[in-house]
């Protein structure tokens, strides 16, 4: 059910629960999509379907799609912080 031109463009953030003992995952730009995997890499795998799932459902129930978040790295000061590094 491949809806979205690339699922790993949306945010996700990847949190362990110990009370489940899995990696939750929640994708901010799409409320309530949410899933888990019990590894990082499954985890990963099942939000890549589950945004795909969302925007599925929400396109065909007529609701617009969020655009992904667009972050750069000169916003974060990450580029910065790898150049002081060296």
């Amino acid at each position: 059910m491949k809806t979205s031109d690339n699922p790993l463009r949306y945010s996700m953030i990847i949190r362990w629960s110990d009370d489940d003992q899995l990696y939750i995952v929640e994708v901010p730009e799409l409320p309530g999509c949410k899933t888990h995997g019990k590894t990082y890499e499954d985890a990963v795998m099942q939000a890549q379907d589950a945004i795909d799932a969302w925007i599925y459902g929400h396109r065909a129930a007529g609701y617009a799609i969020p655009n992904p978040a667009v972050y750069h790295a000169s916003d974060s000061g990450f580029s910065s912080q790898l150049r002081q590094s060296h």
